[in-house]
């Protein structure tokens, strides 16, 4: 599969010790709305890409005792959902820990998809483009502070 970023522990995007993985696509819709050069993942987006097995993300994450939790965030994963979907199959055949994905989209742009991956247990999506001075909020959910009031964390299943 193919990753921007591979993170053994974050402890930054969840409320607790996380695998993280950085998807390599977006069509960068925050930017385009809000007609500026906003994006968190901007370098990321200019970063080489990993060709890394999915099979090796997931013993990579088993075998690690300090993580409980993966996030999978940007760029974008809905963008590449075919692989976003492949992961999660992988990582259910080991474990029913917490699957977090961060996306800037909106539920009801996404709804068909999100049908596609609910059956999977603990699964927590992150939704809502980045605005520019919106007021920043800690997440329940997440545990974390989001930058925009309009983004939420939701437990699809």
């Amino acid at each position: 599969m193919i990753i921007n970023q591979l993170i053994d522990e974050d402890f930054v995007n969840y409320k607790v010790p996380s695998m993280y993985i950085g998807f390599p696509k977006c069509s960068f819709k925050c930017e385009k709305e809000c007609g500026m050069q906003v994006c968190q993942n901007g370098v990321l987006a200019k970063s080489p890409t990993i060709d890394v097995d999915v099979n090796t993300i997931v013993t990579r994450y088993i075998n690690n005792p300090i993580t409980s939790a993966i996030v999978i965030a940007g760029l974008e994963p809905f963008d590449t959902f075919n692989q976003l979907q492949e992961l999660i199959s992988k990582i259910r055949e080991h474990t029913e820990d917490d699957i977090i994905i961060y996306t800037g989209y909106y539920r009801n742009e996404i709804e068909n998809k999100i049908s596609q991956i609910k059956h999977s247990k603990n699964i927590i999506i992150k939704f809502g483009r980045y605005i520019p001075n919106q007021v920043a909020h800690i997440d329940e959910i997440l545990g974390v502070k989001l930058a925009s009031d309009n983004q939420y964390a939701e437990k699809i299943s």
